[in-house]
């Protein structure tokens, strides 16, 4: 029989509530990587560490590590703590803080071995999953530091401005055993079904294209609708297309988005010339996102003909969908059923999370909590507090059942 871990959800909701002070604005929080609010809540999460018995660790990224003490490769838990420029509290927030409690019920219990990673500027101040991406191998710490943001902040200054990073250490995924992450849906499936637990199996894929589509700028008075070139007329026959050849082959997981529109020289008295737009797919398949991209170039180059437009397609992004590893999938399932019996499901994620950086390089797992209205990146983004709970006791469920599976619980 593996051990049994009962966590202290009380002190769990205290800490919580505890890191949602430091850049808090409303029911929100401001965070973003490196800002005085980030700072000192990644000290007072090294003090935590401290008060259970983990060891503080830096790496070169600033990611923060909680080390603990006993013999064997840990098992690694995790997010971030950073936030959107306007964030919600729980983003990241939570599975850095339950990762904090598993690991210190852990630590009372005399085992497993769990330690605790806050991932550094997950949000995208300076690139998506910029710390994981540095922890996995996939940026080299020379790349990492000349990194600069929105404002013009070199990494590599704002790291080595930080006194915890006087003597980085050099940490790898080699160190850990597995890595578990938690987190909030930030969509709206769970909280509409009326479940508690959600366990991921695949954390999507996404491609994006920039499209432009120019036609000629003209007199909006004197040029007959027939013999117009227009390129938002263009554009709204492309998106049309586009809908309809999608909706043939779309998956219940395939979502697109058109999210930015710049339309030159956008002026009422003008036929508008040329257009420029984003065309944002995602799903669990890579075979999927490949129709969906055939989709892309077969309504482009229809819209061009019927409409007399030129209209290019550059692909911009390209990211492979990540599985989560089948073995940490069943022990979350399992976990799940005995605490939220019928509350849960095995689900995908739409969002890009720590997790799919790690994934090729340890076995991991992911679970998410619900999202109240599916409503995150928003000062509103809130859980309910025994959903919060019960996604703690799920994860140190699996992470004693993980652990006498690896023959590390004692």
């Amino acid at each position: 029989m593996h051990q049994k871990l009962k966590i202290n959800g009380d002190r769990f909701l205290v800490d919580l509530e505890a890191l949602r002070e430091f850049g808090k604005q409303g029911t929100g929080v401001i965070r973003p990587a490196f800002s005085p609010a980030d700072i000192d809540s990644r000290r007072w999460l090294a003090e935590k560490f401290e008060d259970c018995g983990l060891t503080p660790r830096w790496d070169p990224a600033a990611n923060l590590f909680g080390m603990p003490s006993q013999p064997g490769k840990p098992i690694l838990i995790g997010s971030h703590s950073d936030s959107q420029p306007q964030g919600g509290w729980l983003d990241g927030a939570y599975g850095v803080v339950l990762a904090l409690e598993v690991a210190r019920t852990c630590q009372e219990a005399g085992g497993p071995p769990v330690a605790v990673v806050s991932f550094q500027d997950e949000e995208s101040a300076f690139m998506p999953l910029t710390g994981s991406c540095f922890f996995s191998g996939k940026l080299s710490r020379d790349a990492l530091y000349d990194l600069t943001n929105a404002a013009g902040q070199r990494y590599g200054d704002l790291a080595s401005a930080l006194s915890d990073l006087e003597e980085p250490e050099t940490l790898t995924p080699g160190l850990f055993s597995a890595f578990l992450e938690a987190h909030i849906e930030q969509g709206p499936v769970l909280d509409q079904a009326g479940e508690i637990i959600g366990v991921v199996e695949t954390i999507v894929g996404s491609r994006q294209f920039e499209v432009t589509i120019k036609g000629q700028q003209n007199h909006a008075g004197t040029t007959p609708m027939a013999l117009r070139r227009d390129a938002v007329t263009g554009f709204s026959a492309f998106i049309t297309n586009l809908e309809e050849r999608f909706k043939e082959i779309a998956t219940p997981r395939s979502v697109w988005t058109i999210g930015r529109v710049d339309v030159h020289p956008n002026a009422p008295s003008i036929v508008p010339g040329e257009l420029n737009c984003s065309v944002q797919i995602r799903d669990g398949s890579s075979p999927q996102l490949d129709a969906m991209c055939e989709m892309i170039h077969k309504a482009a180059a229809q819209t061009a003909v019927e409409r007399n437009l030129d209209i290019s397609l550059l692909e911009t992004k390209a990211v492979a969908p990540v599985d989560m590893d089948d073995g940490i999938v069943e022990q979350f399932c399992e976990a799940a059923e005995s605490t939220a019996p019928g509350a849960w499901r095995r689900m995908p994620s739409g969002a890009l999370h720590d997790a799919m950086n790690l994934a090729p390089q340890l076995p991991t797992g992911m679970i998410f909590v619900p999202s109240i209205g599916g409503i995150s990146h928003a000062f509103e983004e809130d859980t309910q507090r025994e959903h919060l709970v019960a996604g703690v006791q799920v994860m140190a469920n699996t992470v004693a059942r993980l652990a006498h599976q690896l023959g590390e619980s004692g």
